[in-house]
């Protein structure tokens, strides 16, 4: 399984950029490429649209609010197949 990490400096504090991008179903709230997003399962599911309609569906695997981390498997997406 490919493995992604990403990490940038910004002139803010951790817990505000946590605060925007720390939920699981906050994409739309400030990735324009996502407009909806919508949990299902108890929200460990969700489902993804891009701008396209196309769906991609992830699945939490880990979430961690105090260390302000989660991690996330692609179940379905755009070049992944149905």
């Amino acid at each position: 399984m490919a493995n992604t990490i990403a990490s940038i400096q910004l002139p803010v504090s951790a817990g505000c950029v946590w605060q925007l991008i720390g939920g699981f179903n906050a994409l739309p709230d400030w990735l324009p490429y996502i407009p909806h997003s919508e949990l299902s399962e108890g929200g460990r599911v969700r489902t993804l649209a891009n701008p396209d309609g196309e769906a991609i569906v992830e699945r939490l695997e880990a979430f961690d609010d105090k260390e302000r981390f989660y991690s996330y498997s692609i179940l379905n997406g755009v070049g992944l197949g149905a």
